[in-house]
């Protein structure tokens, strides 16, 4: 009965051989991989029953191989070598079986680590996939009509069926497969939407867990589970833009908020949302706050520090003619297009927590101040928040109210929301009169715009002067610098073309009073005073519209372009 096995197994035999002068009837096999039902496997093959080796049992063959000793050393063609040969050269060249064979690996480690059998799956799933990415690219491309070759970004790509297969793998594996996947070359997009369809899997099992909607707080004893998923996915990140969806960053957040993971796991995705937040929504940004009763109804601190990274990032888009002006250690802004998407986003969101009760006016304001100056045009979208705050926190002291509408701009109001400021009792006294000051500004302005003739008429100096000021404060810096720099030359040229009809004036004056000394005339006189009325000192040429001719217009325009000149230089 014993023979076979002795003749193939190096353990039992030594074990035999150690009880060789008492009668042995038992053995005993501790720690067994793959128990009962794989060592009966191993005994089939030892009495030369048959069997099949398949992706189900071949891990699970060599480990107990290795444990039993079955290697050529004590028979030929053992055990062992049936085992491997069927692993390099059946299952390593199809990605569906190495899977299965991971998965049985789960089981069956550290041994199945120290076989190797682990590491050559994962090589071999890594270069697979990678290779048939390859190949799918390959049968995007294609001929345009001019000649050239060219990727078709319509066409389906289907070098992508891996990744509901890898979703099957336990989350330790799982990682280090998207790590030989990294290193492979695999699309960014690729390592993404197994990100995406992965961590759905996995942490949608608990429904409140990925329900944004979700408030209640959960037994954190229960999730160490979920929590080891949302940290390594987020290590698993591709560094690219755009790889996953900016949704699924703020699934993850609401997650690690939920399970309380690492604070170097909520940074790394507030960084990576803060990056792109500009095509974020507003049902994004609503985090709950998963704290005590006494909180905020949403987590308010980590949409703050999100925006810190958002208003910090490096800008990318610098087209600016004239870069050397700006320094290396120049603060880095967003690009003015993300400013504006963002800060009416911004805007919404103040509005949406501004009836929690227990929002504080220091958490309010420090979120509406996150954003530089410049980022809003028009500050409607902030007085209708500010106003929302008012309305739910009545009992606000005096002093509170005026530092939170020091915040607005009334200047940037549209008219619909100046005429409701302006009859706003929750507002200070000093910001109604503010309001009031400016559209007094603003309907003088209109009047004076009615009674222009078809010649454009002097620009009143100090509209322009609002308007201006409005515009620089909506630019970033860059922006406003070039602005600048492009009325600066602007000016130059007007001065340039004043001081030539001015020379022109000077050489007609001198040729009429020749003329007016030959003939003195009254006529001619009356003709003098018309043509030299008629003339315009500025010209029809000025950026700003023609100028009065006075000399109290003349010198106001020569103190704007003194001073204007003077700020760019």
């Amino acid at each position: 009965m014993q023979f076979p096995l002795v003749s193939r197994s190096g353990r039992i035999r030594k074990l035999v051989a150690e009880h060789r002068d008492s009668d042995i009837s038992r053995v005993e096999l501790l720690n067994l991989p793959g128990g009962a039902e794989t060592f009966e496997l191993a005994a089939k093959f030892c009495y030369g029953i048959n069997f099949e080796i398949t992706s189900s049992n071949v891990a699970q063959l060599c480990c107990v191989s290795d444990y039993l000793e079955m290697t050529e050393e004590f028979s030929k063609d053992n055990l062992g070598s049936r085992a491997e040969e069927y692993l390099e050269s059946i299952v390593c060249k199809n990605l569906e079986m190495c899977v299965e064979v991971l998965q049985q690996c789960e089981n069956l480690l550290p041994l199945a680590d120290e076989l190797k059998i682990v590491s050559r799956c994962i090589d071999a799933i890594a270069s697979k996939a990678c290779a048939e990415q390859i190949a799918s690219s390959f049968s995007r491309l294609e001929y345009s009509s001019s000649g050239r070759l060219h990727m078709n970004r319509q066409a389906k790509c289907d070098g992508d069926w891996w990744i509901e297969d890898l979703s099957v793998i336990r989350i330790d594996l799982y990682q280090r497969v998207m790590t030989a996947m990294k290193c492979r070359g695999v699309r960014p997009e690729s390592i993404g939407a197994s990100l995406v369809n992965y961590a759905q899997k996995e942490l949608t099992k608990k429904s409140s867990l990925w329900n944004p909607s979700g408030h209640t707080k959960i037994d954190l004893l229960s999730t160490d589970h979920e929590r080891i998923v949302v940290e390594t996915i987020v290590s698993l990140l591709p560094v690219e833009k755009l790889a996953v969806p900016i949704t699924f960053l703020f699934g993850l957040l609401r997650s690690a908020v939920m399970l309380d993971c690492s604070i170097a796991c909520r940074l790394d995705l507030e960084r990576r949302i803060g990056s792109q937040l500009d095509i974020a929504t507003l049902d994004d940004l609503l985090i709950p706050s998963f704290r005590h009763a006494g909180d905020t109804l949403f987590d308010v601190d980590t949409v703050q520090r999100i925006l810190v990274n958002f208003s910090q990032q490096d800008d990318s888009e610098d087209d600016m003619d004239d870069a050397s002006v700006f320094e290396s250690d120049s603060p880095h802004s967003p690009s003015q297009g993300a400013l504006f998407k963002v800060s009416k986003l911004v805007d919404n969101y103040l509005a949406e927590i501004a009836p929690d009760a227990n929002l504080k006016l220091a958490k309010f304001m420090a979120i509406a101040e996150t954003l530089p100056t410049h980022a809003r045009t028009i500050h409607d979208g902030l007085y209708r928040a500010i106003d929302i705050y008012l309305k739910a926190h009545q009992g606000l002291p005096d002093a509170d109210k005026k530092k939170l509408c020091k915040l607005i701009d009334f200047q940037k109001l549209s008219q619909e929301a100046g005429a409701h400021a302006a009859q706003n009792e929750r507002l200070p006294l000093q910001s109604i009169v503010q309001v009031l000051y400016f559209e007094q500004l603003r309907l003088r302005n209109a009047l004076c715009c009615s009674y222009a003739d078809d010649d454009r008429k002097p620009v009143n100096h100090q509209s322009w002067r609002i308007s201006s000021s409005a515009l620089s404060a909506a630019m970033s810096p860059k922006d406003n610098y070039a602005s600048l720099r492009r009325e600066n030359r602007e000016l130059k040229l007007e001065l340039a073309r004043m001081r030539m009809r001015l020379n022109d004036l000077e050489k007609e004056h001198v040729c009429m009073k020749r003329d007016m000394a030959k003939s003195s005339s009254r006529k001619f006189m009356s003709s003098f005073t018309k043509k030299i009325g008629g003339l315009s000192l500025f010209g029809h040429s000025s950026s700003r519209g023609s100028s009065s001719p006075s000399r109290q217009s003349y010198r106001t325009d020569s103190k704007v372009i003194e001073r204007t000149c003077a700020s760019t230089d």
